[in-house]
């Protein structure tokens, strides 16, 4: 029983000592709120003296307002700042942006440049174009074109603007590809034509027999002197000279080898069937480098300059016959050398 006494007793003292505690603690932090309070609410005075002889100002205020009024003050100055700093990254960010604005002006007017030039090339291409469908009989893509205003390109060389501002230089190039587009059909027509013609040129003997355009005409087709009897005759041909033989002689056209043979007068010689009628023969040659039946192309070696057969010197005499009709050969002939200047003709 003693003990349980005790531990009643000690249990009371300590509740006793903290409740003390806590009243003190309590007592304490209410003085130090009175004395805060009375601090922030302690009035003072501020006296503005005019070195004249005018009214005193006499403010009265407290502890707590000053402290406002410093921390509104500090706000305003602090948002003052942040204000400035904001300025300064937005104005070098619209620095950024105004260059690049002014690179991309100048690329703009570059563009102008050669959309402009572009526009003037085209225009002469327009005419170029027409002229030659016109040549050909074919009709002229500019009537068809859909910003063409009479017929031709200069509907691109007006001065207008669209009136949702489009760059007039947009509308230049759409109108452009409008045309570009319908000129197309035209131009194919031209390079089937072109196709059908370049065909055709090649089955009709129309080149420089010696490979390279090389030689000169030592004899043309007619009435000539023979060298041998210093007679007038008749000459079926021209004669091809370039002073030495071994120099390659080709096929004018198209064709098939239908007589490979020996002449006294003609030495050796070869003659091509061409279509449309044509047959080519090619005498005196050195010797041979195709065989009797084979086809062969225009420009391809069929033989080499010689002597042989009644020959005065290395030469090629070549022949053209229409049927059964020998006719000059220089007249389809496409020299692709200066042999016109060389020759005086």
């Amino acid at each position: 029983m003693a003990s349980v006494h005790e531990y009643k007793k000690f249990e009371n003292t300590v509740t006793q000592k903290l409740k003390k505690l806590v009243a003190a603690v309590l007592k304490g932090l209410g003085g130090g709120f009175k004395s805060l309070f009375r601090v922030i609410t302690q009035r003072y005075t501020i006296v503005l003296v005019p070195h004249t002889e005018k009214k005193v100002y006499n403010f009265h205020v407290t502890l707590f307002s000053f402290c406002c009024v410093l921390l509104i003050l500090a706000g305003i100055v602090g948002t003052f700042f942040w204000y400035g700093a904001s300025y300064n990254t937005t104005r070098d960010a619209l620095a950024v942006k105004d260059s690049r604005l002014k690179d991309t002006q100048a690329s703009l007017d570059q563009l102008r440049d050669e959309v402009a030039q572009l526009l003037r090339q085209t225009k002469g291409f327009q005419a170029t174009l027409s002229s030659t469908l016109s040549a050909l009989g074919a009709d002229s893509p500019s009537a068809d074109a859909a910003a063409s205003n009479s017929g031709d390109l200069s509907a691109f060389f007006d001065v207008r603007e669209t009136a949702e501002g489009t760059l007039r230089e947009v509308e230049d190039i759409r109108e452009l590809a409008e045309y570009l587009s319908s000129a197309a059909g035209p131009v194919k027509e031209i390079g089937t034509l072109l196709a059908s013609q370049s065909a055709l040129l090649k089955e009709i003997p129309n080149i420089w027999p010696i490979k390279g355009g090389i030689g000169h005409v030592s004899m043309y087709f007619g009435q000539n002197t023979n060298p041998f009897t210093g007679q007038y005759y008749i000459h079926k041909g021209i004669d091809l000279s370039t002073y030495r033989q071994g120099d390659p002689i080709v096929a004018t056209a198209d064709g098939q080898v239908v007589t490979m043979d020996y002449d006294p007068g003609f030495g050796n010689y070869l003659i091509i069937k061409h279509k449309h009628g044509f047959y080519t023969r090619y005498a005196h040659l050195q010797s041979f480098r195709v065989l009797k039946g084979q086809r062969v192309q225009q420009g391809e070696v069929i033989g080499y300059i010689g002597n042989t057969g009644l020959s005065t010197g290395p030469h090629v005499h070549y022949e053209v016959h229409i049927g059964s009709d020998v006719v000059d050969p220089y007249k389809y002939l496409n020299i692709r050398s200066n042999v016109s200047a060389r020759t005086g003709r």
